[in-house]
């Protein structure tokens, strides 16, 4: 039982954890985060087996991608970090999908009208311009991403309160009007409020270097007096509670896809 072992022994094991890609099983018995209720791979998975050419935009180690039981007959994936365009390229390459180093700042390295779908699970940023430029006319923007003031609970609890415009940097509605000033249509936009509980402290660590936007230059010599803290909380009073936030959005290019 993690409760039983030290701060030393859990921070270490944390920390010797490779951090690439995005598979969270690690987090097992360790940390738990409720699912948003419209299930986002699945429905990816249903748009993409009815696609010809799609785009998966900052695809992390590809493992959302590569979980679709059919993929399109022209399938793209970009993403921006070196490990994880390894990672990706190992995973999806087999199923037949091309990795593209892009970074995540970049203008999209792909002509005007290349993909009929397009998607995106926590983009880091979402370029609206560049994702309507590369959809066909009819074509359909997709993705589940991070809302605002995502497990600020624990964000806070290191960097102290956040300004407003920080808290509220990822509201869907400013994400509806970006699209909509893009040439976008709105076709569905939902909003969900997840309950995240971390039971050990290896699992703050862990989760802390692995999303690394949440406490930027985290580090455990940085904040071990806090993290020593949280440690002896979580022992006597149980898992330290946060709340992320995630919304879905679906927008699409004005006009008709080719018949096929």
């Amino acid at each position: 039982m993690s409760g039983a072992r030290t701060f030393e022994e859990l921070v270490r094991e944390a920390v010797e954890e490779p951090v690439d890609g995005w598979d969270f099983s690690w987090f097992e018995g360790r940390a738990t985060e409720e699912r948003p209720p419209w299930g986002y791979a699945r429905s990816m998975a249903e748009r993409l087996a009815g696609a010809a050419a799609a785009l998966d935009v900052q695809t992390g180690g590809g493992e959302v991608l590569a979980s679709a039981p059919v993929l399109p007959p022209l399938t793209v994936a970009t993403e921006g970090w070196p490990p994880n365009v390894a990672r990706a390229t190992a995973l999806l390459h087999p199923r037949g999908a091309v990795v593209v180093a892009s970074p995540e700042d970049a203008p999209l390295p792909f002509a005007e009208a290349a993909f009929d779908l397009v998607t995106s699970r926590h983009p880091v940023r979402t370029y609206w311009s560049e994702i309507a430029r590369v959809l066909r006319p009819g074509g359909t923007y997709f993705s589940q991403q991070v809302g605002p003031a995502s497990a600020f609970e624990l964000v806070e609890y290191f960097l102290g309160r956040q300004p407003e415009e920080i808290r509220d940097a990822r509201d869907p509605r400013r994400a509806r009007a970006e699209a909509e000033a893009a040439g976008l249509e709105v076709v569905d936009l939902q909003e969900a409020r997840l309950r995240m509980e971390f039971l050990d402290i290896g699992a703050v660590v862990h989760f802390l270097r692995k999303v690394i936007w949440m406490v930027p230059g985290f580090t455990v010599e940085r904040y071990e007096s806090r993290l020593r803290s949280l440690h002896e909380q979580i022992r006597s009073r149980g898992p330290f509670v946060a709340h992320s936030t995630r919304f879905l959005v679906e927008a699409r290019r004005p006009g008709m896809l080719p018949s096929r």
